[in-house]
């Protein structure tokens, strides 16, 4: 099959369009012709090399983490999905590899794509809307009344928890850049602050959730809108030592994660603040749940653009800028 190889780790590393090996499900695996790829920042992370200290994927390797195609076939113990379904997903850590024309995928992070929607706009969910997910119902448990702050609420992120937040009943506040303040209204953003002119901490306060997805200095000063027994959550880092445990990473890791982010820790601990590094996780379940909320109306894809698959390098750099709204996703079939 077709595939784009990532050879090496490198910083804007090309990939290679060339021939790779057909996947063969194992048991528990569906085996799905890929129709549209979703990208992620994360993409370009791991091929650049950011995250070989937990995710320690063995070049040459094939990146790409969401998917929506038709299933080919299934593994002996599959029992949820037959051939010919139209699903999608987000690959679990360590079987990656959506940027390819099929791809295995383990059945329990699968889920029937939305009818409502095409292959393309299904692409763009799961790795996005499985965080915002995962942030604002598991972690946060963001309940009809609060008050939340979400960071870059034009990204792909962004633009899914919005979404949600106000579907749970939130009041949402939203940073982004005036030339997206549209969009993040018609998403249902309440308060909108632009970062290039405004000041965040001087118009909030009292928030009971902040979802962070910049830099460390923009974390630190989201202490400052939390009340007292407020949640701070960040997808951007620093991990700290609760996701070294989940992970099983070693003594040493864990420990360098424990430094890494003792300073927001004791930060956060001063100002009568939770904070937790979330690393969103492959959930099926999850995403037939999202489903619903998209065929019910309450959540809709954004996406940026749709660029053929011979072009995803150009699509990556892209994705690296950060100027993406919502969204950008490759066709490959």
């Amino acid at each position: 099959m077709q595939a784009h190889i990532l050879d090496r780790y490198g910083k804007g590393q090309t990939l290679r369009l060339g021939d790779w090996p057909d996947p063969v499900p194992a048991a528990d695996e569906v085996l799905v012709e890929v129709h549209a790829a979703g990208l992620n920042p994360l993409d370009g992370k791991i091929r650049d090399g950011a995250f070989k200290p937990i995710l320690p994927y063995k070049p040459p390797f094939l990146l790409g983490h969401d998917l929506a195609g038709i299933v080919v076939s299934v593994g002996a113990n599959v029992r949820r999905f037959q051939r010919g379904d139209a699903v999608y997903a987000r690959a679990r850590d360590g079987h990656i590899g959506s940027f390819a024309e099929r791809i295995a995928v383990n059945e329990s992070d699968l889920a029937m794509k939305p009818a409502s929607l095409s292959m393309a706009e299904a692409a763009a969910i799961p790795l996005a809307g499985l965080t915002a997910w995962q942030a604002l119902v598991e972690r946060a448990a963001l309940k009809q009344g609060q008050k939340i702050l979400i960071h870059a609420g034009s990204g792909g992120v962004g633009v899914m928890a919005i979404q949600l937040a106000k579907h749970l009943g939130a009041t949402v506040a939203t940073t982004t850049s005036a030339a997206n303040a549209d969009l993040v209204r018609s998403l249902g953003a309440d308060i909108v602050i632009d970062y290039r002119s405004q000041d965040f901490t001087t118009l909030l306060s009292d928030y009971d959730v902040v979802l962070n997805s910049l830099d460390a200095a923009t974390l630190e000063r989201s202490l400052a809108v939390l009340k007292p027994g407020g949640r701070l959550i960040s997808i951007s880092g620093p991990p700290d030592p609760a996701f070294a445990r989940t992970q099983g990473l070693n003594a040493v890791l864990g420990m360098l994660l424990r430094l890494m982010s003792a300073r927001i820790r004791r930060k956060a601990k001063r100002a009568g603040v939770a904070y937790s590094f979330l690393f969103m996780r492959a959930d099926g379940a999850q995403l037939a749940r999202l489903s619903e909320l998209i065929e019910g109306g309450s959540l809709r894809p954004v996406v940026d653009r749709t660029v053929p698959f011979a072009q995803l390098n150009d699509a990556l750099a892209y994705v690296d800028t950060g100027r993406a709204k919502g969204k950008v996703v490759v066709g490959i079939r």
